[in-house]
């Protein structure tokens, strides 16, 4: 027996393809312009998963294997915060320097934790279950790396003013960067702590859903889900605090550093 309640066949199709649709037309009807953008989305994510499904029914049963599918995670979610977080396009940082810049905040934020969880036994070491947390840990990292990131790259160029006064008052580079980017780099935090804040009172998040369409109890889908969140602060607030470390090492090397 299935212990899933989702049915993969037409009517699931029909469905997405209607709910893509409503989107898009939504988009269009409303004057906010992104009915093609929505589109291309669904179709993205569709093809996608696909692929990443066609993949983890091979590498899933691998440890290994499924720790090289989780390393590609970390430097897929690089890439994509690696703009972000230095203000460079890609022609204007070499790849290898991008997945370096963006993926240390990464995996030094998710990486104490997968290792926390799997050494408590609280998820099992295989790959069905490394796999899943990995990546909302990876998913969550990368999410607050690009926010703070580039909230913190809009504000020092908006306040360049400030931080030449508070050189000017004899701060080193760093400490003078720090003074404004710790107080801004905090809201990138704000979505997370909002999730944990509310859980079960306004949404019911994917982990908890996700247990339940798969069978599990109420009880179980509660403790997967606060471990989840639970893991996603510690992950972001370490990934956050490399990330305004790095911004202001980056900037010492902008205004030729004094120590």
């Amino acid at each position: 027996m299935n212990s899933s309640v989702i049915d993969v066949g037409s009517g699931l199709v029909a469905v997405l393809v209607a709910l893509a649709g409503l989107a898009a037309v939504g988009g269009k009807l409303s004057g906010l312009g992104q009915h093609y953008s929505v589109v291309v989305a669904a179709v993205r994510a569709a093809l996608q998963l696909a692929v990443v499904s066609a993949v983890l029914a091979v590498v899933i049963g691998s440890l290994w294997l499924s720790g090289m599918f989780v390393l590609l995670m970390v430097v897929v979610a690089a890439i994509t915060s690696a703009g972000r977080v230095t203000g460079a396009s890609l022609r204007q940082l070499g790849l290898l320097h991008r997945v370096v810049t963006a993926g240390t905040p990464i995996v030094v934020g998710a990486l104490p934790v997968v290792l926390v969880v799997l050494a408590s036994g609280a998820v099992p070491l295989r790959g069905e279950a490394v796999i899943p947390i990995a990546g909302i840990l990876i998913g969550g990292a990368m999410t607050a790396t690009s926010l703070a990131g580039r909230r913190l790259r809009e504000e020092l160029e908006s306040r360049h003013g400030e931080v030449e006064a508070a050189l000017a008052l004899g701060l080193v580079t760093r400490d003078a960067v720090l003074e404004i980017a710790r107080p801004v780099a905090g809201t990138a935090l704000m979505p997370a702590l909002d999730q944990t804040r509310t859980v079960g009172l306004v949404t019911l998040p994917g982990a908890f859903v996700g247990v339940l369409l798969g069978g599990g109890s109420p009880l179980q889908a509660g403790a997967a889900q606060l471990l989840v969140l639970v893991g996603l602060l510690a992950a972001e607030v370490t990934a956050v605090w490399m990330v305004t470390e790095l911004v202001a090492r980056g900037q010492m090397a902008r205004h030729g550093a004094r120590r």
